[in-house]
């Protein structure tokens, strides 16, 4: 289906794709730039009649017609040889305790060795192929809501269509509980960030609450334990954007991570850098997650301990 647009003053018009992934996500529709591109190749986007090309830039008022192609089937194989901790499962949904290190889904740099690969060879989990619901489903079926590779801690996952878009339609409407713990350099305090989040404008790979234009942002951070020249928090989610939690802690509470090369930078105090590079990754864990079961319409609630290399990490602070 054709979707048309008109390039408005405030949109990004130096590139098409650029300019065609804003305007699909303004009308609430999620595509890759990867995606846009492969359809502007294709002639599938045209500029007030005619086919465009990616880097062109757009004149304000010009017409817009996107029409998407459908998605192919995920090439990604199933391996049942990824261990995966299952905390709860039935025949509509499990959840799994992520471990730290291993990515979602397939993307760039990571073909296999994933969630979605381990999913697949469990059974229980089809490859998708073209679903209009969910454009991009084929690339990460059943999956929901993403944690970071060097995040650990609790995802839910989706057996069903029908499953899967009654948990995004709450996570769209921020009803999912959901709450981390976190070391980060230096003295945390108590706070509630409430700001734009959006992707940097000159580093892809980071986000940033510095933006005149963006998707609202709530975090509320509560103090566990003073740690000398760290802090361990608790970080309460009232929406879930990506690296949310990460960006809110370094830029408004400037207190990065432990661990987290790329919003933090490398501790003062020797005994913090050497807690950093043992653990390895960032000391960040989803420990709660809760909704309402989209089959039961009852409220599940699950909670996941810190982990050992985590622990280990605190404990040494501790010493130190």
């Amino acid at each position: 289906m054709t979707s048309t647009f008109e390039a408005s003053a405030a949109d990004p018009r130096d590139r098409l794709d650029k300019l065609v992934v804003r305007l699909l996500e303004k009308a609430g529709t999620a595509a890759s730039r990867a995606a846009v591109q492969r359809w502007i190749e294709n002639g599938r986007v045209l500029v007030d009649g005619k086919p465009g090309r990616a880097s062109m830039s757009v004149a304000e008022g010009a017409r817009i017609d996107v029409t998407p192609e459908p998605p192919e089937p995920t090439r990604a194989e199933p391996d049942s040889s990824i261990e995966l901790a299952v905390v709860y499962e039935d025949a509509h949904l499990l959840v799994v305790d992520k471990p730290a290190g291993l990515v979602v889904h397939p993307a760039k740099g990571h073909a296999s060795g994933t969630l979605v690969n381990a999913l697949l060879g469990r059974g229980g989990f089809e490859r998708a192929g073209a679903d209009p619901l969910d454009p991009e489903g084929h690339l990460r079926p059943g999956i929901v809501h993403r944690l970071d590779k060097d995040t650990s801690g609790l995802l839910v996952v989706a057996k069903d269509a029908e499953t899967r878009e009654a948990l995004k339609a709450q996570f769209a409407k921020h009803a999912i509980e959901r709450e981390y713990v976190a070391v980060v350099v230096g003295a945390a305090k108590e706070a509630t960030f409430a700001t734009l989040h959006g992707r940097h404008p000159t580093d892809r790979l980071r986000f940033t609450t510095h933006v005149e234009e963006g998707k609202r942002a709530v975090t509320r951070v509560v103090v566990l334990e003073r740690l000398g020249p760290a802090t361990l928090v608790a970080c309460r989610l009232e929406t879930g954007r990506t690296h949310q939690i990460r960006v809110h802690l370094a830029e408004r509470g400037k207190t990065p991570i432990l661990g987290d090369t790329l919003y933090g930078k490398t501790p003062k105090e020797k005994a913090l850098r050497e807690v950093a590079e043992a653990l390895g990754r960032q000391a960040l864990h989803a420990r709660v997650l809760g909704f309402e079961h989209p089959a039961t319409r009852r409220h599940v609630h699950f909670e996941s301990p810190i982990p050992a290399d985590m622990a280990g990490a605190i404990e040494a602070i501790r010493k130190a």
